[in-house]
């Protein structure tokens, strides 16, 4: 009965675009229906600071790093609000308690004999904030995802034995099959440990930015062996007097995108085992957004602006573009006429004019009032229910929406098929005009309930507009669930039109 949940921390070198909308929203979707089924949930999201890429930043624009990261850090902390996500926990790496945290952590794997100092020479994306083998390289010597040439460095660090737990990590994802999700990245990951593992660097000389390693104060922590930790040192500062590692880390779920694949489901569980702890409960690895088949990314210049989005459609038309214009898990086009061409055609057309005719004819046709009977049931909700709750604990949340938005469109073709509007020229018709009414309020009460996740905001318009209890729970989602209900009138427009201004 408890679920925990995280996105990537990230990169602040420069502001949010749509790709780190994708993966909050999405998050704040899954927890919100763990919740409406009477979980007890725990939801981070954060920021990165201590990356090279962000002390280089700071530089140019002549700041100290920790100046520059308190100012990047408000936008960011501003995406989730913005986008009605309701974080539990924002985690900064310059907080002073996950400092102390990582310290901890990577003494204990200091002290179980996996670190050990060597050489490192090799090419290095900043981009990436990774080691770059020629195999990941183009043909001309660019970093694939960000067409950049690597740095050559060659330095003095601290590197973990990532090597001596391949056994341990081969027995831990045959043991659970479903630690990695969809199927096709557990099996690239299994495949990658299986192939050999190479130990890795976990620190840097010679730059001042990041946490200094606890048995020598002259390196700092390495990105990954600082920024991965994040996940667990989150829940032992949260909520202040509080450890909740107990609580919420034997149910801890995270989200990634699939080009920090390999740090989360290899690196991260091999160093959780070696500082004495268990690995999480699963991952899941969602593909790219693309534009012009191009990962979005400022380094590519390829960005879509998710809070100008916002400021045009409202928040709920960006979670709802997100969740249906990409099967989560693969990667997918985005374009800013698909978000246009979804607010007007589904939102506005399906939803927003399903509830505007309902009221409307309980005003006209019955004064307002809907008075409970025996439902038709164009929609079998109950088996929506369970559809649904199934998806979202698979994190299909494209699937869940896509069968939500099928019975939004049944309702649709009921009132046609009915026409109540022919109904009500005869007083014969009134006991079943009193059905069709109640069926599409009941209808709609249990749409709401089944889209909160995704609409928080309209959702909590049409159970007002219906007069119906507020309140999400995840029951509600069943046929013959409406109460009786006055004072209905015609509702406001739920997606109004929207006139964008010319463009020269």
């Amino acid at each position: 009965m408890r679920f925990y949940l995280t996105t990537p921390i990230y990169y602040v070198n420069s502001t949010p675009h749509i790709g780190h909308a994708y993966t909050t929203a999405i998050g704040d979707m899954i927890v919100r229906n763990r919740q409406q089924r009477g979980q007890e949930t725990f939801f981070l999201t954060g920021v990165d600071e201590h990356a090279t890429k962000v002390y280089r930043v700071a530089q140019e624009q002549g700041l100290e790093p920790q100046e520059y990261a308190d100012r990047i850090a408000v936008p960011w902390r501003e995406l989730p609000k913005r986008l009605d996500a309701e974080t539990d926990f924002f985690i900064r790496t310059s907080d002073e308690g996950h400092k102390r945290f990582v310290r901890d952590f990577l003494q204990r794997m200091y002290d179980n004999g996996d670190v050990y100092e060597d050489v490192y020479a090799g090419w290095y994306c900043v981009g990436c904030e990774a080691f770059k083998t020629d195999e990941e390289l183009t043909e001309d010597g660019l970093c694939k995802d960000h067409l950049t040439k690597p740095e050559w460095i060659e330095e003095k660090n601290y590197f973990f034995r990532l090597s001596a737990y391949q056994d341990r990590l081969l027995a831990l994802y045959d043991e659970r099959p479903q630690f990695v999700l969809p199927g096709f990245r557990y099996n690239e990951a299994r495949s990658f440990i299986a192939g050999g593992l190479q130990d890795f660097s976990i620190s840097r000389a010679g730059q001042p930015w990041g946490i200094p390693l606890p048995w020598d104060e002259s390196q700092v922590a390495y990105v990954w062996a600082d920024a991965l930790i994040n996940y667990l040192s989150a829940l032992t500062y949260a909520r202040e007097g509080e450890d909740l590692r107990d609580v919420f880390w034997p149910v801890a779920h995270h989200l990634l995108a699939k080009d920090i694949l390999r740090f989360h489901c290899v690196f991260w569980p091999a160093m959780l085992l070696s500082a004495g702890y268990e690995p999480p409960q699963q991952l899941f690895v969602h593909g790219y957004l693309l534009l012009d088949d191009r990962k979005i990314s400022k380094s590519l210049g390829n960005v879509i602006e998710p809070l100008e989005l916002i400021d045009v459609y409202g928040s709920d038309a960006v979670r709802f573009w997100i969740a249906r214009a990409v099967s989560f898990g693969h990667d997918g086009s985005a374009s800013v006429d698909s978000v246009r061409e979804r607010y007007e055609n589904e939102l506005g057309n399906d939803l927003g004019n399903l509830l505007s005719r309902t009221t409307a004819m309980v005003a006209r046709y019955r004064d307002g009032t809907v008075k409970r009977v025996e439902p038709d049931a164009p929609v079998d909700f109950d088996a929506l229910r369970e559809d649904v709750a199934g998806r979202m604990d698979d994190f299909d949340v494209t699937g869940a929406l896509d069968v939500t938005w099928d019975a939004v469109r049944r309702l649709n073709q009921y009132v046609t098929a009915e026409a109540p509007w022919q109904l009500a020229k005869d007083e014969a018709n009134d006991a079943k005009l009193d059905r069709v009414l109640y069926t599409l309020l009941d209808g709609l009460t249990a749409l709401a309930v089944a889209l909160h996740a995704y609409l928080p905001q309209s959702s909590a318009k049409i159970l007002e507009a219906l007069r119906q209890p507020a309140g999400f729970e995840w029951e509600r989602v069943r046929n013959g669930g409406a109460v009786t209900a006055e004072g209905i009138g015609q509702a406001e427009p739920l997606f109004p039109r929207i006139e964008l201004a010319a463009t020269a």
